[in-house]
């Protein structure tokens, strides 16, 4: 077994200490990390407080992970001692179902997260990126080009990827206008990734005070959502509205926006349900309410190239570990612009 040090939360209502564990050994197939860089993702907030319900503690959170590879197993061929590598919110899955044989793996019914979920090789629990080194199957290990900073690249592999497959399944392209509700962790990288498909990007913010880093993103347009002039100016005018708000709002201020066949698609998760929208509001214009997960390691890999062709990373502020429960109280606030990155050469 691999001795490593992390941070866990051991309760709903504690705060997160340093913990000591065990990694599992190499199996053939493995890549060992060293962990040089975990995101702080809103989620993790919601898990090691049990608002999502099902927590398992101790809770080692933390599923945006990039790294060093130090070892791999005698089956790896993918990757090499040395490479620069990341890890997401999956580190396996049953690998034979529908979901799984096209690609999407975060929707098979035996996915098995990074942390906060069972280790069905070891028998154990599965801990995340708030630690030093890792121990994930290579299927489930990314990727990461040379030109890209390591650190800001870390919340690529959960708001970058959350943000970039809805885009690409509806087809999000130039000559597209497409809202963007909310500018934080998710919705700075929506920008930035409509803004590179070359849409028409508009971003729907309750906060003035956030126009002009939208525009500096790659936002066309900016809309206070609590002003209902500048909503109404824009009724019936969005192929696809990009939601990111993780707190539960009226949604038919948005589907009202959307064109004939538009979709509004969900990201962001609430610990409690949005009002229930409008039935007629949707029938009307035929127009779409839907969500979205992640997306599967194949479009992860191809979201990372995406970025680095085009020179995309996250708006980050880097913390020592020791630093994570004021960040997670400054992300409650709003306090961020936009991901908290962990350096884990501070523990």
């Amino acid at each position: 077994m691999i001795n490593t040090i992390g941070y866990a939360a051991h309760s709903h209502n504690t705060s997160l200490v340093p913990f000591t564990f065990t990694r599992r050994d190499l199996n053939t197939n493995d890549v060992q990390i060293d962990i040089l860089y975990c995101g702080v993702c809103h989620s993790d907030i919601h898990q090691t407080r049990d608002e999502w319900g099902n927590a398992t503690f101790p809770m080692v959170p933390g599923h945006e992970i990039v790294g060093k590879v130090t070892a791999i197993g005698s089956a790896v061929s993918r990757f090499k001692v040395g490479d620069s590598v990341g890890v997401g919110c999956m580190v396996g899955s049953c690998g034979h179902c529908p979901e799984c044989d096209d690609h999407q793996e975060q929707y098979c019914n035996q996915a098995e997260f990074t942390y906060n979920s069972p280790d069905r090789i070891s028998g154990g629990s599965n801990y995340g990126g708030y630690s030093k080194h890792i121990v994930v199957k290579e299927d489930f290990v990314l990727r990461i080009a040379g030109n890209l900073d390591l650190a800001a690249a870390a919340p690529l592999l959960c708001a970058g990827i959350t943000t970039y497959s809805p885009l690409m399944h509806w087809h999000v392209g130039a000559g597209d206008k497409v809202g963007v509700v909310g500018l934080g962790g998710l919705g700075h990288m929506a920008v930035k990734f409509a803004h590179a498909l070359g849409a028409h990007v508009v971003l729907f913010t309750t906060s003035p005070s956030k126009s002009e880093d939208a525009k500096r993103l790659g936002a066309d347009e900016v809309v206070i959502s609590k002003n209902p002039e500048e909503m109404q100016a824009h009724l019936g005018s969005f192929d696809f509205i990009l939601n990111t708000v993780a707190a539960p709002h009226n949604l038919d201020a948005y589907t009202s926006l959307l064109k004939r066949d538009g979709t509004l698609c969900l990201v962001g998760v609430p610990d409690q349900p949005h009002p229930s929208p409008s039935v007629g509001n949707l029938i009307f214009k035929r127009r779409n309410l839907a969500g979205s997960l992640i997306g599967g390691i194949q479009e992860t890999q191809e979201m990372l190239d995406f970025c680095a062709e085009h020179n995309i990373v996250s708006d980050i502020e880097t913390i020592p570990m020791q630093q994570i429960n004021e960040a997670y109280e400054r992300v409650l606030k709003s306090d961020v612009k936009y991901r908290f990155v962990i350096d884990l050469a501070s523990l």
